[in-house]
């Protein structure tokens, strides 16, 4: 790739001898921002120079947009208008990347290995689109996925940008990028802890153990709350597992006191806690969540990291054995509370199968038949169409035609999102989405099992993160509030994990 020109002392030569203009310019400019922060109280004052100084940030830098994008996306469901805050950032940050390529004179698609099977999925979901009962329900769904491609792209593109202007050995966007996620996380999972021990109150439909409310953060629903929690819980748990087996490496390998105090001591623990904290948080939050489907493929994402995390597979398959027989333990002498438990193995009433229609409704399984009976029409809309479904995004405007008589109101979508894509999309859309995550999961694990330190820790977590996802779509719709800048973020963080193999920094 051609060196690229550095832009700060391009800036700063100009800046040096600016024509005479200029300095009546910035005065001019400064008198009318000055007039404006006087007209406005300390709050909004306040607010108006930092939104300033993050504009600025992200002309100077596109990939700035996308770490407040994925600060702020989860403010979605709480905020009203046509583009969100988390929507806002990322089209600034967008702009500013083209912006810059059109500078540069390199306007190009970076080669990523994901790439192609995310195209693929859009141009058959788009495809899916063209005899859909409602245009704006697709294009809106579509959009999701685009953006996660287009974010992928922006991350892999900037690193590269960064890495050569400043020298192939550094790693710094990647551990900002990763900065910018846990701070994401560890902010709704404050506000979802004090949601669930503090709140004086709070929906009555979420008290559970006759005094606690359901964490639900930003996205007004635990659900979805509870899966977004699983992302930071998980890559989080992924680094503090490869600094774990590190540690166990090199007291294997010192062969005195004083190899292992040296060792101890280059240990990084200021970044060592501050990971343990937010996973800890993290984990917390979506334990209050109260979330089974959460709950659930929290456990089984734990149970995948574990099985990748020894270099061989037999020593990862003992460590899952030894870990069911533990937990079982657990659960029988009384370690794990009951509560607990009983909702976790409850978890099976949600994924059975049947004709709700003659069942007679009580208050206790409401909500078991309310998610039958739209697993039921979206059966039957892949029956009606079962090549390329419904439209993608399509499910709800769909549903009228496919409800049954004691369900008349969707709820947005299947509460299964793999039957919700066969409504949609049909067979080609469903399988189009299984080569996207059969590249995901393939990819992971191949990085996991060629890199070393931190990075193998954050491919562990990413591993984590695709699998909570999988098992949490058997009983929910996760690409909801923004959740997908998330994922394109992530999808760009494999990529450069996959690249970068040689160019290591430890994390201890």
């Amino acid at each position: 790739m051609q060196r690229l020109r550095p832009y700060f002392p391009h800036i700063f030569s100009r800046l040096a001898s600016p024509p005479t203009w200029q300095p009546a310019g910035f005065v001019l400019l400064a008198v009318l921002v000055g007039g404006l922060l006087t007209q406005l109280s300390v709050a909004e004052g306040g607010m108006f120079l930092l939104r300033t100084a993050v504009l600025l940030l992200i002309l100077v830098e596109p990939m700035a947009g996308l770490f407040v994008a994925l600060v702020t996306g989860p403010l979605g469901a709480t905020e009203a208008g046509l583009l969100d805050s988390g929507q806002l950032y990322l089209l600034l940050s967008l702009l500013a990347w083209v912006a810059h390529g059109l500078r540069d004179r390199r306007l190009f698609v970076p080669r990523t290995f994901l790439a192609v099977p995310l195209a693929i999925f859009v141009g058959v979901t788009a495809v899916s689109i063209i005899d859909a009962p409602s245009y704006s329900f697709g294009l809106q769904e579509l959009l999701k996925w685009i953006e996660m491609l287009v974010i992928m792209l922006l991350v892999v593109d900037r690193v590269n940008v960064w890495r050569t202007q400043r020298g192939g050995h550094r790693l710094t966007p990647l551990l900002w990028l990763l900065a910018a996620l846990f701070v994401a996380g560890l902010s709704q999972a404050a506000l979802g802890i004090y949601q669930f021990a503090l709140q004086p109150d709070g929906p009555e439909h979420f008290l559970v153990l006759g005094r606690f409310y359901r964490a639900y953060g930003t996205f007004n629903q635990p659900n979805p709350f509870g899966g977004f929690m699983n992302f930071t819980a998980v890559l989080g748990l992924g680094i503090l597992l490869s600094y774990l087996w590190e540690t166990g490496d090199w007291r294997l390998k010192s062969t005195n006191l004083q190899s292992l105090i040296s060792s101890f001591r280059s240990r990084n623990w200021l970044a060592i806690l501050s990971v343990g904290l937010v996973t800890a948080v993290s984990l917390a939050a979506v334990i209050a969540s109260w979330s089974r489907g959460a709950w659930l493929s929290l456990s089984v994402a734990v149970a995948a990291m574990l099985l990748f995390w020894p270099r061989k597979l037999w020593q990862g398959v003992l460590l899952l054995a030894v870990g069911g027989v533990l937990l079982l333990g657990g659960s029988q002498i009384g370690l794990v509370p009951a509560t607990i438990t009983e909702r976790i193995t409850s978890f099976s009433d949600d994924l059975r199968f049947g004709d709700v229609r003659g069942e007679d409704i009580t208050d206790e399984n409401y909500a078991v038949l309310e998610r039958l009976a739209h697993w039921q029409a979206a059966v039957d809309m892949a029956e009606d169409q079962p090549w390329l479904g419904v439209g993608f995004g399509n499910y709800e405007p769909a549903y009228a035609d496919y409800a049954l008589i004691n369900w008349p109101y969707p709820l947005g979508h299947a509460h299964n999102y793999y039957l919700n894509l066969l409504a949609e999309t049909g067979i080609v859309g469903l399988l189009a989405y299984f080569v996207v995550w059969t590249a995901v999961f393939w990819q992971t694990i191949r990085v996991i099992q060629r890199t070393d330190g931190w990075q193998r820790g954050v491919a562990l977590g990413l591993l984590g993160v695709w699998t909570a996802l999988t098992v949490h779509h058997l009983v929910d719709k996760l690409y909801v509030n923004n959740i997908y800048i998330h994922l394109g973020a992530l999808f760009g963080l494999l990529q450069l994990l996959d690249n970068q193999k040689q160019d290591m920094v430890h994390f201890g």
